[in-house]
């Protein structure tokens, strides 16, 4: 048995709750490494955006009772999933901007512009 058939016989749920652990304890390794957490973070959306844009788009139902099946299963099971970005309002919450009384020195114009992904 190849390795790509044996992988296929081991059930998917299984699979993805390895690959989370794994994640889960690279994310946990690289605690209070922002830089690191922030490469992890775009792997994942790139990630997501590249199965859903190829792989999953061509695996869409061609019928009404697949389409059906499908629908009622995101419904059911969580919903559409979403890679949620932060606003950039909600980043800079976690900095301080003054300091002993004084203004930052951040120029104003980055700190009015809240909507960047």
């Amino acid at each position: 048995m190849s390795e790509g058939n044996c992988f296929k016989a081991e059930p998917l749920e299984l699979r993805l709750r390895a690959l989370a652990s794994n994640i889960r304890e690279l994310a946990e390794e690289r605690r209070g490494d922002s830089l690191a957490l922030l490469a992890l973070l775009r792997l994942l959306e790139s990630l997501h955006q590249e199965i859903r844009d190829s792989l999953f788009q061509d695996s869409l139902p061609d019928n009404r009772q697949a389409l059906y099946n499908l629908l009622r299963d995101i419904e059911t099971s969580g919903g559409w999933p979403y890679i949620h970005r932060m606003k950039l309002q909600n980043l800079l919450a976690n900095f301080q901007f003054l300091h002993d009384g004084e203004k930052s020195s951040m120029p104003p114009s980055f700190s009015q512009n809240n909507d960047l992904p």
